[in-house]
């Protein structure tokens, strides 16, 4: 988030705005908590992982009556526009200060990359890398120890993660919520790579589907372990959610904040900025929250021609 905080800076500045950020989100406006930036504050951000204005829930804003306080701070500190960083919630937040007057614009924020209206959101690519990285190192032990490793990643409602870093990864199985994972399937692919192939596997689970612990005792069955090959277990965790920023995310990232303050000035409100075919566009709240972005068909047909088990369509 640092790269787009950034951008919708110094995109500001050359428009002689001044800005200011809210800490811990929406709490941060309840709270009057914030601070003029300026280029100052700036130097030395574009490479660091996570926010600078760090990140909250706000009970409050599940309450009408929180949000209506939100609106008076901001015009009583003389707020003309927000911008907003974040997911599903963080925008539907936004949505509701749109409602009630606000001039308001958002970035897609999150690694799941579930929000509709984008092919892609801010951190997306840093996360996925972040995995491929670990899972390479990972691969090592499970050669050299002849062994399944069963990998927990996040995706709490969509595979996304899970599913396209197998495909950059070679792992052989995918665990994702959109499809029932076939436990008989995945013990024989598994026995026969212990023994008539390459000894070892990767299995990358979506933390969405159930845990590590729980995946693993519903794959052994009655106890008896596929083809007595040993398991591990990890748990990818919070580092996936941290790091320095890749390229192509301080890119998207640069360009969506420099994109929404553009479409402020020019009087629009109420929208998030996309990407869609490599082109940035507007997209209406009402064409976002509640809504997820499925996996898309041809990700699923490459997988599967990839030879990498994903289950089966869930009814």
């Amino acid at each position: 988030m640092n790269p787009a905080i950034r951008a919708v800076c110094k995109a500001a500045f050359r428009q002689n705005m001044r800005v200011f950020g809210f800490y811990n989100g929406f709490q941060g406006i309840i709270d009057e908590d914030f601070i003029e930036l300026d280029s100052r504050s700036l130097s030395g951000i574009l490479e660091q992982g996570g926010t600078m204005l760090q990140s909250s829930r706000c009970k409050a804003f599940y309450e009408e009556e929180g949000r209506r306080q939100a609106v008076r701070i901001l015009r009583e500190n003389r707020i003309d526009a927000l911008v907003v960083i974040g997911g599903d919630g963080s925008l539907k937040g936004a949505h509701e200060l749109h409602k009630l007057g606000v001039r308001i614009a958002g970035i897609p924020g999150t690694i799941d990359n579930d929000i509709a209206g984008t092919e892609i959101g801010v951190g997306v690519d840093t996360a996925a890398n972040t995995i491929v990285q670990m899972v390479d190192r990972i691969k090592d032990t499970a050669r050299s120890h002849r062994r399944c490793f069963l990998v927990e990643v996040m995706g709490r409602g969509s595979g996304y993660l899970a599913l396209m870093t197998a495909v950059s990864t070679g792992a052989e199985v995918a665990v994702i919520p959109e499809f029932a994972p076939n436990y008989e399937r995945i013990r024989k692919i598994l026995s026969y790579r212990y023994r008539d192939a390459f000894d070892n596997s990767i299995i990358l689970l979506a933390e969405g589907v159930c845990s590590a612990d729980e995946f693993e005792k519903r794959l052994l069955g009655d106890g008896a372990h596929p083809v007595d090959q040993e398991m591990r277990k990890t748990v990818l965790g919070h580092v996936q959610r941290g790091g320095s920023p890749t390229f192509q995310d301080r890119l998207l990232a640069s360009r969506m904040g420099e994109f929404v303050v553009l479409a402020l000035v020019s009087g629009e409100s109420g929208v998030m900025a996309g990407m869609k075919k490599s082109r940035l566009t507007l997209v209406p709240f009402e064409e976002v929250v509640g809504r997820h972005n499925p996996i898309p068909s041809d990700l699923i047909r490459l997988a599967r021609h990839l030879g990498i088990e994903i289950g089966d369509p869930r009814e």
